[in-house]
C-alpha cells in the first residue's frame, strides 16, 4: 500500500471519531515539564487541529519544576507535606511569577502566524482568567499548608461561553478566595475538578511514559476497577487523577506521553490508541446485534467471504437472520460477531445448535474477544436447553479444539444438517457438549 493510501485510509478510518467529539468538551493537563520539552511545539500544533475540527478545548498546566527551579535561585527550601506543596508567603510569590510566565508563554505559542506552522492563518483564541474560586486545604497531618488550597467552585457558565465562542480556555493552577487570597492549587486535582464541573467527555493527562506498566507490560485500557487495583501496586499520581475523574462522572481518561510526537491524535483518532485509558462506563460490551448493525457485520465478515473462509452472505439475508447475530462492541463500533442458528429436527425441535459467521476485526485479535464471545453464544444455547453445538470451519480447527470442541464425522451431524453439509468445502465438522459446562453457569 502506498503512503497516500495509507494516509488516505487513516483518515477515512477516524471520521467516526472525529464527528463523535465535535462540540465535546476536553480537558487536556499538561504538567510543567512538558511546556519545555522539545514536542511541546507538535502538541500545541495537534491542540489547534483539535479546535479546528470543533473540539471544545480546556488546557490545565502545570508549574512544579519551574517554582522549584526559582525556588533554588532564590535559596528558599521547597517544603512538601507528602507530594503535596507547602506554600509559604515568599513561595507563594514565586509561584504567581512562575505561572504567570507560563501563561503568557502558552498563550503565545498558540498564536499561529508562524509561516512554518501546520495551523497557519488559523483564528484559535485562547481565553485564560480567573475561573476559579479557591478556599485553603488549611492543616494536614499537624502540617499547616498555608497558601495552598484545592478548588471551591468553578466559574462554568463564563467557560461555556468562551467555548461556545471558539476558544481555547487556559486555566492555571492558582484560584483566589472570597475574601480575595491567592491559592496554590495542584494542577491535576485542578484539571479533574474542571473535567467534572464542565462535563468534558474526556480528561487527557500528559506524563512522560507512555502506557502504564504493570508487571512489565503495557496496559492500554483499564476499568475504574482494574485501575484502582493497579493503583494499589503502582504509585502514580496521574493515575490517581484518572480514577478520580472517572468515579465523578467523567466517562474517559486517558494517560498520555508528552515526549511522543501525535500521540493525542493517535490515542483520539485511532482504535489502537497511544496511551491508557481509564474508562467508567461499559468501554468494550458483549450484546445481541440489531438490524442497525448490518453495516458493522458486513465489513467483518466481508474480508473473509473473499478469502473462501466464510461463505458469502448478502445484505438481505443477514438482515433477515440478524437475530441470530452475537457482537463484541468497542467504543460504539462492531469489532468482532458470531452466529448461532438453532438445528431443528423432522418434527420443529430444537435438537442442536450451530455456530457460525465467527469473524473479528484484525486490530482486535488475540484479545480474548473470541473466547468471550463462544462463552456468551454457549450461554444463549445452554438458556434455550440446547445441549449440542457445532461448528463446521475450513480453517480454524484447532482454536475451535482450544475451546473444548471435538471433531466428528457428518454423520454425527443432525440428520436435518446432514442435507445442507456442503462436500465441495470439505468443511472440519467439530462438536461440543454443553451439559457439564451449563450446570455451571
Amino acid at each position: 500500500m502506498s503512503d497516500n493510501n495509507a494516509s488516505l485510509n487513516w483518515f477515512r478510518h477516524a471520521a467516526p471519531y472525529i464527528n463523535d467529539l465535535r462540540g465535546r468538551t476536553l480537558v487536556i493537563a499538561i504538567p510543567g515539564d512538558a511546556l519545555e520539552h522539545t514536542n511541546f511545539r507538535n502538541l500545541v500544533h495537534d491542540l489547534a487541529l483539535l479546535a479546528s475540527l470543533g473540539v471544545r478545548l480546556v488546557v490545565v498546566h502545570g508549574a512544579r519544576p519551574q517554582v522549584n527551579r526559582a525556588l533554588a535561585e532564590r535559596g528558599i527550601d521547597k517544603q512538601f507535606c507528602g507530594n503535596t506543596r507547602v506554600t509559604d508567603r515568599d513561595t507563594l510569590e514565586i509561584i504567581k511569577a512562575a505561572v504567570g510566565k507560563l501563561r503568557f508563554d502558552i498563550e503565545a505559542a498558540f498564536s499561529q502566524g508562524l509561516p512554518d506552522s501546520p495551523m497557519a492563518r488559523s483564528a484559535l483564541k485562547v481565553i485564560s482568567g480567573n475561573f476559579v474560586t479557591a478556599r485553603p486545604i488549611g492543616v494536614l497531618d499537624g502540617v499547616d499548608l498555608r497558601w495552598t488550597g484545592r478548588v471551591r467552585r468553578m466559574e462554568v457558565k463564563t467557560i461555556e461561553r468562551a467555548l461556545e465562542q471558539d476558544a481555547l480556555v487556559l486555566l492555571s493552577p492558582l484560584g483566589t478566595s472570597l475574601t480575595g487570597e491567592l491559592f496554590n492549587l495542584n494542577y491535576l486535582d485542578l484539571a479533574a475538578e474542571a473535567a467534572q464541573s464542565l462535563r468534558a467527555e474526556k480528561l487527557v493527562l500528559f506524563r512522560e511514559a507512555p502506557q502504564l506498566q504493570v508487571d512489565g507490560e503495557d496496559v492500554h485500557e483499564l476499568s475504574i476497577v482494574q485501575a484502582e487495583q493497579v493503583a494499589e501496586r503502582v504509585a502514580s499520581e496521574t493515575l490517581s487523577c484518572a480514577i478520580r475523574a472517572c468515579n465523578t462522572g467523567t466517562p474517559r481518561t486517558h494517560l498520555l506521553s508528552y515526549a511522543r510526537d501525535g500521540a493525542l491524535v493517535q490515542e483520539l483518532f485511532r482504535r489502537e490508541g497511544a496511551g491508557t485509558m481509564i474508562y467508567r462506563d461499559s468501554y468494550e460490551v458483549v450484546r445481541r446485534a440489531r438490524i442497525t448493525d448490518v453495516g458493522g457485520i458486513l465489513g467483518l465478515i466481508r474480508p473473509l467471504e473473499k478469502q473462501g473462509i466464510l461463505v458469502r452472505r448478502s445484505r438481505e439475508k443477514l438482515e433477515a437472520e440478524i437475530e441470530h447475530f452475537t457482537l463484541v462492541e468497542v467504543d460504539g463500533t462492531a469489532v468482532a460477531c458470531a452466529a448461532l442458528y438453532p438445528i431443528r429436527d423432522q418434527e420443529g425441535e430444537t435438537v442442536a445448535a450451530e455456530i457460525a459467521c465467527v469473524a473479528s476485526h484484525p486490530d482486535f485479535r488475540g484479545g480474548g474477544r473470541g473466547a468471550k464471545l463462544l462463552h456468551h453464544l454457549e450461554r444463549q444455547a445452554g438458556a434455550l436447553g440446547i445441549d449440542e453445538l457445532f461448528v463446521l470451519t475450513t480453517q480454524t480447527e484447532h482454536w475451535f479444539i482450544e475451546q473444548g470442541f471435538q471433531q466428528v464425522a457428518v454423520a454425527d451431524l443432525p440428520v436435518s444438517r446432514q442435507s445442507l453439509y456442503n462436500i465441495q468445502r470439505n468443511s472440519r465438522i467439530l462438536r461440543k457438549h454443553l451439559s457439564a459446562q451449563n450446570s455451571r453457569l
